[in-house]
């Protein structure tokens, strides 16, 4: 099933905390915007509206995963 991972979804239990952080945080909100941009590309691409090679789409969802993790990160510790 092709469908869009939003922060608040993927980390349910910081949901409060994510929008906080949006407002209040600008290295979190370039985070947050950065991710939610390249989460709207993968899925314009897996949703045949945007065509691109496994490659890419493979290479999309490494960085994605990446600054998932950057963002748990910043969420554990603040």
């Amino acid at each position: 099933m092709i469908r869009k991972h939003p922060l608040t979804e993927e980390f349910p239990e910081f949901e409060e905390k994510i929008l906080e952080l949006k407002v209040d945080n600008e290295y979190f909100k370039n985070l947050f915007d950065s991710y939610d941009e390249l989460d709207h590309e993968i899925y314009r691409i897996e949703s045949d509206s945007e065509p691109a090679s496994d490659e890419t789409i493979n290479q999309l969802r490494i960085k994605r995963l990446h600054l998932k993790d950057e963002i748990y990160q910043f969420l554990k510790d603040n």
